[in-house]
């Protein structure tokens, strides 16, 4: 800590200063402000501490919470303004130029922390106290009917000066007398106590069995009872209390009074009710929180047979924009905003609005009725929504992806009923946002399953679940077989061979794609030098392996490349790699750069999909290509015959203008012998397809070449 003017140690006094000021007035202290200020002054040290620390601690807070007990601040109020104090002022003095958004979370957490810790610490004191009033009640109860048979003098002094309620009734329920205490308790007036029956003292929150332990006592068929029991004052305010109630009998036994022992717990009460709405509310908005809404959806979802619930997962489309732009707090005041919107949206029985965090809300309707009202719940958020909001001098427009789910209780779990809800409110964001989707069971499977099959992902690399197949290049003029593409599959643990379709774009949206990528060329480049190895007689075969859009812009391309290269000793030319055409359109030459440094190696580059992008055919100077894949769309119409005039015209074009640029044209596709004899006769070099081999294990790839080589 820094003790310069206005350093770290400054601003904790300035802040231990309003701390000690606000809740000074309601301790039971014997020290005076400055001399109470000093006992802060640690605890504030603490609380920037722990406001600081790299990994919440909560221990740490609720310790602080307890040690603030220890102050003599046992006052409810001393710990509500201790909230408050927190809450408005420790940020402010003690969060430096840290982070303010993360700085006011960890300031919530610690208030939550604080008060947990201020209330153990109080129930605990309060705990060594009742034991002390119990035994003093128990004296009193037994100097009580020691004094009504002895003496009255005695018994007044032990009465009167009793830390609790006392009051003693006949058994008709009468009044006789009360202590000092008791009548406190009521409002100061010993006449709205003494000379009234117990029984007009009920409340809607006694339970039946408050009163039948109170006739089982009179009857004398019991000798005491302890209940949790609220009264009304005389200004209407409740009392609750710990009520103890007792049978005093003569000295021969007989049923003579009843004597109650009352412990006020009126603030204890308030207490844990606000601490249980900070538990369950969200403290920027006032909202519902995550907490609070898991229990009332999952009250919905364990209704009768008939009940039926309806959920809006709403999310703000362009929040982020907001904060980055504006700042979090003009974030937290549109937040604010809208949750007063959605609040105004959800007023019917058995609706309700949460907060669940960030820009994400939830509207929960329940009923028999849900399949209309919950559409009509979402069309109401939306409306509201369409009204700009005013921040900082600025009109926001706000948009929202609303995901709904409706059904019958009783079928889901609340965590599935609100997957579903996200990935509906995922679709209606995907298709342009400012909408709202209802859930569809079999796209969420989809999502599901692709959910499930990108954090599956990495493992099944470590764990060697891919391999690949591959499908033989076969050259038109003489039938051989001249390569092989390498195909990559995933043997999955449960849904078996999934095909590149299904996981590369997973892994090219998660970044897996490169070092699956460097896997498949590796596994390729040493498949291809065992081919060499092994069939010296059967000619040169290349591999060709496929390169995504990631792989080309990642910076060790080249080297990972010559080191596979020279490690395995294949030729480069016996290599090549395809790239698709559209990842190629508008290509600079820093993207073209290690695509030419590998060409110049002797690498073949392949311009694969070719004739399903856009580029200029002109462009095809400038590319570092050697090979032309045209796209299977281009020989469908030559399945059969006669072939379609076009495409011949668009094949014979192409394969003019690639051989014109000395490059080589292979075909995809090629499914029956009609297409192979119109592609051989249109002058192209190579194809594949089903019509010479499905992809297979690199075994089957030897037998063709074997068997073509010798033919």
């Amino acid at each position: 800590m820094s003790g310069e003017p206005d350093g770290p140690e400054d601003r904790v006094r300035r802040f231990a200063t309003i701390w000690s000021r606000a809740v000074f007035p309601v301790t039971a202290t014997s020290l005076t402000r400055p001399e109470f200020e000093q006992q802060l002054v640690p605890l504030a040290r603490r609380l920037r501490a722990a406001l600081h620390e790299r990994v919440f601690e909560a221990a740490e807070g609720q310790a602080i919470g307890a040690a603030l007990v220890g102050t003599h601040c046992t006052d409810p109020e001393a710990l509500s303004r201790t909230l408050d104090c927190v809450d408005a002022y420790l940020v402010l003095y003690c969060g430096d130029e840290g982070p303010q958004e993360e700085l006011r979370a960890r300031s919530a957490r610690l208030q939550h922390a604080l008060a947990a810790g201020f209330a153990a610490a109080l129930q605990e004191r309060t705990l060594a106290e009742q034991e002390a009033i119990s035994r003093a009640a128990l004296n009193a109860r037994s100097a009580v009917a020691e004094a009504l048979h002895a003496s009255e003098a005695r018994f007044r002094a032990v009465f009167h000066g009793a830390a609790i309620g006392i009051s003693i009734a006949d058994l008709t329920g009468t009044v006789l007398e009360v202590n000092d205490a008791l009548i406190r308790m009521f409002g100061g007036l010993e006449n709205q106590v003494r000379g009234h029956n117990v029984e007009e003292w009920t409340h809607p929150d006694d339970s039946p069995h408050v009163w039948k332990l109170y006739e089982e006592l009179v009857r004398g068929e019991r000798e005491h009872y302890r209940v949790e029991k609220a009264f009304y004052r005389p200004d209407g305010t409740v009392l609750w209390t710990n009520l103890t109630v007792s049978l005093l009998r003569d000295a021969d036994g007989v049923p003579q009074y009843q004597l109650a022992l009352m412990e006020d717990t009126t603030e204890r009460r308030l207490l844990n009710l606000r601490l249980r709405y900070e538990a369950t509310h969200d403290a920027l908005t006032g909202l519902p929180n995550r907490t609070l809404f898991f229990e009332r959806l999952e009250k919905a979802l364990a209704a009768g047979d008939g009940a039926r619930f309806g959920l809006c997962y709403l999310d703000l489309d362009g929040f982020k924009t907001v904060n980055d732009s504006l700042g979090h707090a003009a974030g937290d005041r549109l937040l604010v905003e809208v949750a007063d919107r959605l609040q105004s949206c959800a007023t019917a029985p058995g609706e309700m609005v949460a907060r669940l965090g960030g820009d994400e809300f939830v509207a929960l309707t329940t009923g028999s009725d849900t399949e209309a009202e919950v559409d009509d719940l979402a069309g109401r958020i939306m409306h509201a929504l369409s009204t700009p909001i005013r921040v900082e001098g600025r009109e926001l427009t706000v948009r929202g992806s609303i995901g709904i789910v409706e059904g019958p209780a009783g079928e889901r779990g609340a965590a599935e009923v609100l997957r579903s809800a996200d990935i509906t409110m995922y679709r209606a964001k995907s298709a342009g946002g400012n909408r709202f989707e209802l859930a569809d069971p079999e796209a969420d499977a989809r999502a599901i399953t692709r959910h499930g099959l990108t954090t599956a992902l990495p493992a099944a690399l470590e764990r060697g679940e891919f391999f690949i197949e591959y499908q033989p290049l076969v050259h038109l003029g003489d039938g051989s077989v001249r390569g092989a593409e390498a195909l990559v599959r995933w043997l999955h643990p449960q849904h078996g061979v999934i095909g590149p379709d299904r996981f590369i774009p997973l892994a090219e949206h998660t970044g897996l794609i490169v070092p699956l990528g460097r896997w498949v060329l590796e596994e390729s480049v040493r498949q291809a030098r065992t081919w060499e190895a092994r069939h010296k007689d059967a000619g040169p075969l290349r591999v060709n392996v496929n390169l995504s859009p990631m792989q080309l812009t990642h910076p060790n391309l080249v080297s990972d490349t010559v080191e596979i290269l020279e490690r395995s000793g294949l030729e480069p030319g016996a290599l090549c790699l395809e790239v698709t055409e559209s990842a190629l359109i508008g290509a600079d030459d820093d993207l073209l750069k290690p695509l030419r440094r590998l060409s110049e190696m002797g690498v073949d580059i392949a311009l694969d999909d070719f004739g399903t992008g856009y580029s200029n055919l002109a462009n095809l100077r400038r590319l570092p290509v050697s090979v032309l894949k045209l796209d299977r769309s281009f020989t469908q119409g030559m399945q059969h015959y006669p072939a379609d005039p076009v495409d011949l015209k668009i094949v014979e074009g192409i394969v003019a203008l690639a051989h014109s640029l000395d490059l080589a044209v292979t075909v995809e596709g090629v499914e029956t012998g009609a297409q192979a004899d119109q592609l051989r006769e249109l002058g192209c070099d190579t194809a594949q397809g089903w019509y010479y081999a499905r992809p297979g294990p690199p075994d089957q790839l030897h037998e063709l070449a074997l068997a073509d080589a010798t033919s």
